[in-house]
C-alpha cells in the first residue's frame, strides 16, 4: 500500500509503478479467460468428435437391408392335407420357399457348395418371417408374391459399404461368387434398404441382423422402476428426518458422514453388496430386474439423500415459523409446507440420480445381469439385462454388423440421457420458487 502513495500521504493512481500492475492484474485476467475459454473449446471439440465417431457408425443400425424374391406359397410344401391345421402351418418347412425363389432366380448354380452359399444370402429369419404371414394369412397358400426377406449380415455389411470389394478374396468374409450375385440382385432393383424395426421390437440373438434392443430396454424399464419405487421414499424421508426431526448429537452427524461417504464408494462395491445381499442370503432370482433394481437403489440412494437434503434446506425458516404461529404441528409444517415447496429439487436430483443409474454397468455385472437374455421380459422377476450390460455384450462380439448395433444402442441411450437431463431441467424451472 506504501508503493501507492505519494510524498503527502495521498493516493497517487496515477503513477507509473501503479500503472504497470494494473495492465499486470489485466494481462493475468485475460490469459485466465483464454485459457478457460480454450478449455471449452477443447472439450466441446473432443465431445464433438465423440458423437461423431458413434453416429457414423450407428446410423446404420436404424436401416436394414431386403431382398425381394418371388415367393411361391406352395400347397405341397405348407398343407399337404389340405386342411389349413394352425399346427401344421407352422411347423411346415418354410426354408424351402426361400432356397426354391433362390435357385429360381440363380438357375445356374449347382454344386453343394455354390447352392450353401447363395442360400447364405438371405438370414435365418426368413423362414420365421414367411411363417407369421402365412399364419396370418392362410389364404396366401397356392399363390406366388414378391416378399422382401430380411438379408444375412455379410450383405447387409455388403450393401452398406462396410466390407471392401476390391480386398482380396481371402481377407472377405463375402466371396466373388456372392459379390456376383448381389450385382445381380442390386441391378434387378430386389435389393434395398428399409426401416429396422426390428432394432426396436427384437430382444438379443446371436444373428445380428435379428439382434434388437426391444428385452434391454423393457430390462431397462423394469430396473429403473424398483429402483425409484424403493430409493425415493426412503431418500427423501431420510432428508425430511435429517433436516426436521432429527436432533444435533454425534450419532446423527455420524450418519449425515456416511451418508457423504457413500456417494463417493465406487459402484461396483454396491454390486458386491446386492450378491452378498439380495442373491446369496434373500435367493432372489438371478440376472431379474428386481435384484438390479435393488441394487441400483443403494447405490442411488445418497444421491438422492443429498439432493433432498438441499433441497429442504433450501425453504426459508420463514416458511416453517409462519406455519408453526397458525397451530400446525411439526410433522404438519414439514409434510405440508416445507415438503412441497423442496419437491422441485428433490425430483430435479432424482432424475439425475437414476440417470447415473441407466448407465450403470459394474454393478448389474456382479449380479449376473450379463447372460445373453434372447426373450423381453415381462416382469421385474424374469431375467433381463440392461442397456448398458447389452452394448457392452455386443461390443465383445466378433462380427462386425455387431459395431454398428452397439453404436446405434450407444445412440438410443444418449437420448435416454438427454431427455432425463432435459425433463430435470423443464421441472426445476417450472416448479423453482424464489425467495
Amino acid at each position: 500500500m506504501t508503493d501507492l502513495l505519494d510524498n503527502t500521504g495521498a493516493s497517487s493512481w496515477n503513477s507509473e509503478r501503479f500503472q504497470k500492475r494494473l495492465k499486470k492484474r489485466k494481462r493475468a485476467e485475460k490469459s485466465f479467460r483464454l485459457v478457460g475459454l480454450g478449455a471449452i473449446v477443447i472439450a466441446l471439440t473432443l465431445l464433438a468428435i465423440l458423437l461423431f465417431s458413434i453416429a457414423s457408425k450407428g446410423y446404420s443400425a436404424f436401416i436394414q437391408t431386403y431382398i425381394t424374391l418371388d415367393i411361391t406359397f406352395e400347397q405341397s410344401v405348407l398343407d399337404k392335407t389340405g386342411e389349413g391345421h394352425p399346427a401344421a402351418l407352422k411347423a411346415a418347412n418354410y426354408g424351402k420357399l426361400v432356397r426354391d425363389a433362390l435357385r429360381a432366380e440363380f438357375p445356374d448354380v449347382k454344386t453343394r457348395k455354390d447352392l450353401r452359399a447363395l442360400f447364405g444370402l438371405v438370414s435365418k429369419e426368413a423362414s420365421n418371417q414367411l411363417r407369421e404371414m402365412v399364419l396370418a394369412d392362410p389364404s396366401l397358400i397356392g399363390r406366388s408374391m414378391p416378399v422382401a426377406l430380411l438379408a444375412s449380415d455379410d450383405v447387409d455389411m455388403v450393401h452398406k459399404g462396410y466390407i471392401d470389394r476390391k480386398a482380396p478374396q481371402s481377407d472377405r468374409r463375402v466371396k466373388d461368387d456372392e459379390l456376383r450375385w448381389l450385382d445381380v440382385l442390386e441391378k434387378s432393383g430386389a435389393l434395398s434398404f428399409k426401416f429396422n424395426s426390428g432394432f426396436f421390437t427384437e430382444g438379443d440373438s446371436r444373428e445380428p441382423e435379428k439382434a434388437g434392443i426391444a428385452g434391454a430396454m423393457v430390462g431397462s424399464f423394469f430396473t429403473l422402476l424398483v429402483t425409484i419405487a424403493v430409493a425415493f421414499p426412503i431418500g427423501v424421508l431420510t432428508a425430511i428426518y435429517l433436516e426436521e426431526f432429527a436432533p444435533r448429537n454425534r450419532f446423527n452427524d455420524l450418519i449425515e458422514v456416511n451418508i457423504n461417504n457413500l456417494a463417493a464408494v465406487p459402484s461396483i462395491v454396491f454390486g458386491l453388496l446386492g450378491l452378498a445381499i439380495f442373491l446369496n442370503v434373500a435367493h432372489l432370482p438371478r440376472s431379474a430386474p428386481v435384484v438390479g433394481g435393488l441394487t441400483l437403489a443403494l447405490m442411488t440412494l445418497p444421491t438422492i439423500i443429498i439432493a433432498a437434503r438441499s433441497a429442504v434446506r433450501a425453504v426459508p425458516g420463514s416458511i416453517r415459523q409462519a406455519a408453526l404461529s397458525l397451530g400446525a404441528s411439526t410433522h404438519q409444517t414439514a409434510f405440508h409446507h416445507v415438503l412441497p415447496l423442496a419437491m422441485p429439487g428433490i425430483l430435479t436430483g432424482t432424475i439425475i440420480g437414476l440417470s447415473q443409474a441407466l448407465g450403470e454397468t459394474a454393478p448389474l455385472l456382479m449380479i449376473g445381469m450379463v447372460a445373453f437374455i434372447a426373450d423381453i421380459p415381462h416382469s421385474a422377476l424374469d431375467p433381463a439385462t440392461v442397456m448398458p450390460v447389452q452394448i457392452f455384450l455386443w461390443a465383445d462380439s466378433p462380427e462386425r454388423a455387431f459395431v454398428e448395433k452397439t453404436s446405434g444402442a450407444i445412440l438410443v441411450l444418449l437420448a435416454f440421457f438427454i431427455f432425463m437431463n432435459a425433463l430435470a431441467i423443464v421441472l426445476r424451472k417450472k416448479f423453482e420458487r424464489r425467495w
